[in-house]
């Protein structure tokens, strides 16, 4: 089920559910009132209202949560999707440029960098000072040894990314 969907399905759960409490507490509160129901019959009523709708009323905010949480989730995907799209039709990119069109901080674009090396869906290196992220084939990276920005000898700083103590390129390698 779509996100958006499975929160309108829960507002609609929601106020489904309040509507017939209302209702019901309504009713047994006329009836009350004419004293046609004693005390202990609408307290009786009163809690038969709540066993029935607050399981109904728990379902809905349920659905309503789940579908923020969700259509968040899809949010972050769809522009890891951008983000992945834009450097290898680009072969390189402005962090800064990143961050204006998907509407990011600087630190969410990184999470996201780091979360596409960790699938196995994006090799390549980012000059963190310049700001810069360029795509490149894994295998030439691995190949060359040495740092695509200085020159200097590389080390592994993480499972699929390697550093460059001099310059602090760091260079992601799919897995």
């Amino acid at each position: 089920m779509h996100p958006r969907t499975m929160q309108t399905l829960g507002v609609i759960i929601i106020g489904v559910s309040l509507f017939l409490v209302v209702a019901f507490f309504s009713f047994l509160a006329i009836q009350r009132v004419r004293a046609e129901l004693t005390p202990g019959g609408f307290a009786l009523g009163v809690f038969l209202i709540f066993l029935v709708f607050s399981p109904l009323l728990i379902a809905g905010l349920y659905l309503w949560r789940r579908g923020a949480v969700e259509a968040q989730e899809a949010e972050v995907a769809e522009k890891q999707r951008r983000l992945l799209g834009m450097i290898q039709a680009r072969g390189k990119v402005a962090l800064s440029d990143i961050a204006l069109e998907l509407r990011a901080t600087r630190d969410q674009v990184r999470a996201w960098i780091y979360d596409l090396v960790h699938m196995g869906l994006f090799s390549g290196y980012i000059n963190w000072s310049e700001g810069l992220l360029y795509s490149a084939e894994a295998a030439a990276l691995r190949d060359a040894g040495k740092c695509p920005n200085c020159g200097g000898a590389l080390e592994l700083a993480g499972k699929g990314v390697i550093r460059c103590p001099y310059c602090g390129t760091e260079i992601f390698l799919a897995q």
